[in-house]
């Protein structure tokens, strides 16, 4: 597994890359010493992990997961205890205080190699969806989007907005990627629904969706959706 070491001091980085030394299943790709330095290397390593300290220069580790169109796994580093719950608040898979324990350090891996990879589903198959008292059997091919509301994820098909207790990156991974299309952070679009695209701001995309649905596409996403969709 490809994981980021993110943290501004370079002790805690070189130690946290020696106890890492005896788990051969992850793959150091990188360091960064700060947010601004972390998104330009998760842009071009993508890892699927990231240790991730706090308490940073800039940015903190909160505010470095709001920017990411798409979070890896996230295990943070950090020398303070107060965050705990906000950390687990973004589906952290654990929080770990420094100096970090071997023990508790492959407690934090053990979670990680628990974690089944998904089967994407057919864009044909039927879901059971349940919002409150309501319920709908409505085909994958047939949601026009799905909006990310914390660990809840709002779908849009046929003028109903039923919320489902599923994370966006959850449902990401069930998805065939031949016709959904990861648009930003919270966002996911069925490219079928697409009736235009205009230029917006720092280079993204203002995405018009069937239905009168607006959805801006962030710069990064912009640029890996005119790739995919070129010849």
């Amino acid at each position: 597994m490809k994981a980021l070491i993110i943290d501004d001091e370079r002790l805690a980085r070189a130690e946290l890359r020696r106890l890492l030394e005896k788990h051969p299943e992850v793959e150091i790709v990188g360091e960064a010493r700060d947010a601004e330095d972390a998104l330009s290397q998760i842009g071009r390593v993508e890892p699927e992990l990231l240790f991730l300290d706090i308490q940073m220069p800039g940015a903190n580790g909160f505010e470095l997961l709001e920017q990411l169109d798409r979070v890896p796994l996230v295990i943070f580093t950090t020398a303070y205890d107060d965050y705990a719950l906000k950390a687990f608040e973004v589906n952290a898979l654990d929080y770990l205080l420094k100096p970090v324990a071997p023990e508790r350090l492959a407690a934090a891996l053990a979670k990680v190699g628990g974690i089944k990879p998904k089967t994407a589903v057919g864009s044909d198959q039927q879901i059971f969806v349940k919002d409150g008292q309501r319920c709908w059997f409505v085909a994958l091919r047939e949601i026009v989007l799905l909006e990310s509301e914390g660990n809840y994820t709002r779908l849009y098909f046929g003028g109903h907005r039923p919320l489902v207790l599923r994370s966006l990156n959850y449902l990401e991974d069930r998805l065939d990627p031949a016709i959904f299309f990861r648009a930003s952070r919270k966002h996911i679009l069925n490219l079928k629904f697409i009736e235009a695209i205009d230029a917006w701001a720092n280079g993204g995309f203002l995405v018009r969706l069937k239905g009168s649905i607006e959805v801006e596409m962030s710069r990064r996403q912009a640029q890996k959706f005119k790739e995919v969709m070129s010849l």
